[in-house]
């Protein structure tokens, strides 16, 4: 076998430094393009509801920072809800005998209670609202006998029966509305 010629020097190095590599910008490319979405997708909804129904609940709103590719989104909170005014005019009220007890001549002693009727919807009557409704008693030998219920919870009605003296058991007992405040609420 002949021998092998030796190998040609190496070539000099060159006197300039290596140019910079470049690097493909397929990443910043990407992440530029999501932002730019993401804001044309804020921008669009910004103007569907500006120019919606203005009655209606606001849609949810997302925003985006340079920082983060991520959109964030956030709710309006809803207003606090009305509640309708209620007072007199608000209930109709009548008694409901629930107890007599009668003394000849003497006239007799009568159990009386409120009966109340709400006239719109009860969910209509703030639930955290204590409604106390003044109402007054005739009949009673003595003159008007003032009571007090309170409504609560949108329909819990409380009360003390009320116990009247009349002249005779053909007196009539009537009741009428004197106030209804709240309190709470």
């Amino acid at each position: 076998m002949p021998p092998m010629p030796p190998l040609p020097p190496l070539p000099p190095p060159p006197n300039d430094p290596a140019p910079p590599v470049k690097r493909p910008r397929t990443n910043l490319v990407i992440i530029a393009s999501a932002v730019a979405v993401i804001a044309a997708v804020v921008a669009t909804g910004a103007v569907v509801v500006r120019s919606g129904n203005h009655d209606s609940k606001p849609a949810a709103t997302a925003t985006s920072t340079a920082h983060d590719a991520d959109a964030v989104s956030t709710e309006t909170p809803d207003p606090a809800p009305t509640y309708a005014e209620v007072d007199a005019g608000s209930f109709t009220i009548g008694l409901k005998t629930t107890g007599r007890q009668c003394f000849g001549a003497a006239g007799c002693n009568v159990t009386v209670e409120p009966d109340l009727t709400f006239l719109g919807d009860s969910e209509g009557i703030d639930p955290d609202a204590v409604y106390e409704i003044t109402y007054e008693i005739h009949g009673d030998e003595s003159g008007p006998v003032i009571a007090t219920a309170e409504l609560s919870d949108q329909t819990s009605l409380n009360y003390t029966p009320s116990v009247i003296s009349t002249a005779s058991a053909s007196t009539e007992v009537s009741v009428d509305f004197t106030d209804v405040s709240v309190q709470g609420g």
